[in-house]
């Protein structure tokens, strides 16, 4: 008792500290309530149950659960086959619960383990073509069931679309000659660029990862299943088609849906003013004119303060150009880890 008040006296909830100690809060508030002498007050099961398993009965038990024909089966699974199959009834599934988890057996045990897919290597970008990332989504063909693929590459530090395609189908081939074809547009020696993508079969073919080899790229990929990993590009996505001039029908023809795209990306690299990079255009970041135009910007708020100061509670708006940018970056508990 003494130790909590001093821990909540040092700022921590009570809660956490009893729970510290073993404790519940409800057994604390009753200790409280009958007063603090007598020690530490839990007394746990004073018998032995008379139906506990005895110890033989508990390792035959963990034998047949753990034995090849039943070790990827759940106990709601063991107990009726057991019957079915044996003729003999070992013990409730309540009982295998309590054994295994004793045991420190609740994990997936082999070979049923899923596999486990490690979070994605930070990356961080100070500047444009450091770290780049592209994907691949559907835009809706003429026929009912069928599409064109359209390929984006996009810039994560200035978020300018670099890249850009519509095809009739998903390809390795084709990923790799837009890859080299935007690293010659942007003028770009590409050796050292991260390339982030996630695991389909066109990022991942061996036409494109033999291209990113020979070229110097580090490719890095998302877990599958995990578009999260890949938010940039998905972000796009979601911007592009929810344009107000998204096309409400199918697109006529390839042509018809290049034309939109071309659109698009000349209304996103140089019109629209993107909330994450302080409503700059992505172009105007990626060439290196966001640091004028926001400081032209800071000194136009700061007249209007000026002016009119009862207007303000605070100071202006922050239009310090955002320097550094992280794909996937570390949780803070593997920073902990990696300290």
């Amino acid at each position: 008792m003494t130790l909590i008040d001093e821990a909540v006296e040092n700022g921590a909830r009570r809660e956490i500290a009893a729970r510290t100690l073993g404790l519940s809060g409800r057994s604390l508030e009753r200790w409280r309530r009958r007063g603090a002498e007598g020690g530490d007050r839990r007394c746990g099961p004073r018998t032995v149950p008379s139906n506990k398993l005895s110890e033989v009965e508990r390792q035959r038990l963990l034998t047949i659960v753990n034995s090849g024909k039943y070790r990827d089966l759940s106990p709601n699974q063991i107990v009726p086959r057991l019957a079915d199959e044996k003729g003999f009834y070992v013990a409730s599934e309540s009982t295998i619960y309590r054994v295994l988890r004793a045991e420190g057996q609740m994990a997936h045990r082999e070979p049923s383990r899923p596999a486990v897919s490690k979070r994605p290597r930070e990356h961080v970008a100070t500047g444009p073509n450091q770290v780049w990332s592209w994907d691949i989504t559907w835009l809706p063909g003429p026929i009912r069931g069928t599409f064109f693929y359209l390929y984006l590459i996009i810039d994560v530090w200035s978020r300018m679309i670099v890249g850009a395609a519509v095809n009739a189908k998903e390809s390795s081939d084709l990923s790799s000659w837009l890859f080299v074809d935007s690293c010659r547009k942007q003028g770009l020696d590409p050796n050292g660029l991260v390339l982030h993508s996630d695991n389909g079969s066109p990022m991942k073919g061996s036409t494109m990862l033999a291209t990113l080899q020979r070229l110097g790229i580090m490719a890095s990929f998302s877990r599958p299943g995990v578009s999260n990993d890949n938010p940039f590009s998905e972000s796009l996505f979601r911007t592009m088609k929810y344009r107000p001039h998204y096309p409400s029908r199918p697109f006529a023809s390839q042509e018809e849906a290049r034309d939109w795209v071309d659109r698009f990306i000349e209304w996103y690299n140089f019109e629209h003013r993107h909330s994450a990079i302080r409503y700059v255009t992505p172009a105007e970041r990626h060439h290196g004119r966001e640091t004028e135009i926001l400081e032209r910007r800071h000194q136009i708020y700061k007249r209007a303060k000026r002016r009119h100061p009862e207007r303000w509670s605070g100071k202006t708006r922050n239009w310090n150009p955002i320097t550094t940018v992280r794909l996937n970056p570390q949780l803070k508990d593997e920073m902990k880890k990696a300290a």
